[in-house]
């Protein structure tokens, strides 16, 4: 079941009653009632907002990522429930006990489908994406010699009809692709912990400050969708501010349809397909991590 995205930018309370999530605006005092089990993600972004901690229980058990932004109305952290499976210690025995070899072989295999993906895209804006197919032919195992990286240099390059730098704190359009980012990567940290693993612990990410590290694994061959949204959004609005309409198509990625080789779904039911595809492989019963086509 395709689950709902929430976007709360004015002042509201929120509290829960029968597994209803009620929705009170300040100012009015109109009421309205969300099914908890239909919500996927609830995106906290006024200041004025008040939640009871009952109805942040609720959420969280009902694997609802609750993403919360700053007073410059990005998003700035998130609550995700901590147990969602029934052998999570298993699974995250699994996970921890994980050998090297797994793992850059697992890292591999995101990285040559994240290269990938940017060449697909490339082709389809009709720019040059050749090498970066014979970049995806050369990642090794880890990706010890960074093709990764001299994969974005190119593509960076060549995106944009116009000079573009690749900055994670710059100004448009880094801004609106920085965004996109943030809503991908609670939206991959929400299927990880519905597949019953960690996010802390990566496969390549490690920072002891990052709580998301495999979040940040896994999103890799993700991200073109969001560079992709971002280019369309550019052509469709003259803003170079991060407005509200740009931020609901920005959330519209959520449900985007991507391809799977005998199926298509959304974005959100494909990430919960790919983080159970890396379970299994944790577990030993595959070595390959399940990721769709982006495009058809």
């Amino acid at each position: 079941m395709l689950k709902r995205t929430l976007f709360f930018g004015n002042p509201l309370q929120l509290r829960t009653k029968n597994n209803q999530l009620i929705i009170t605006n300040k100012e009015t005092g109109l009421i309205k009632q969300v099914p908890i089990e239909d919500i996927g993600f609830v995106v906290i972004e006024s200041q004025e907002i008040y939640i009871s901690i009952p109805t942040l229980t609720k959420l969280s058990e009902n694997n609802v990522a609750v993403i919360f932004c700053n007073a410059k109305h990005m998003p700035s952290s998130m609550l995700l429930h901590l147990d969602n499976h029934h052998i999570q210690q298993e699974l995250f025995t699994n996970q921890i006990n994980a050998s090297e070899p797994l793992k850059k072989q697992l890292w591999q295999q995101i990285i040559k489908i994240k290269i990938k993906n940017q060449a697909q895209y490339l082709k389809l804006q009709e720019k040059p994406f050749k090498v970066l197919q014979f970049y995806e032919s050369k990642v090794l195992s880890g990706d010890t010699d960074n093709r990764e990286g001299v994969a974005a240099a190119y593509y960076w390059k060549n995106i944009f009809d116009f000079d573009f730098k690749r900055e994670r704190y710059g100004d448009y359009p880094n801004l609106f692709l920085n965004y996109g980012y943030i809503i991908l990567r609670a939206a991959v940290a929400r299927a990880i912990a519905g597949s019953g693993l960690l996010s802390t612990l990566g496969l390549h990410h490690h920072n002891k400050y990052n709580a998301f590290c495999l979040a940040d694994d896994v999103m890799e061959p993700y991200r073109p969708l969001v560079d992709a949204k971002v280019i369309d959004i550019i052509k469709k609005y003259p803003d170079r501010e991060l407005t509200l309409a740009i931020k609901a198509e920005l959330l519209q990625l959520l449900t985007q349809t991507v391809y799977f080789k005998d199926s298509k779904s959304p974005l959100m039911v494909a990430l919960s397909k790919t983080t159970s595809s890396l379970q299994q492989c944790y577990a030993g019963k595959t070595k390959k991590i399940t990721y769709p086509k982006l495009w058809n």
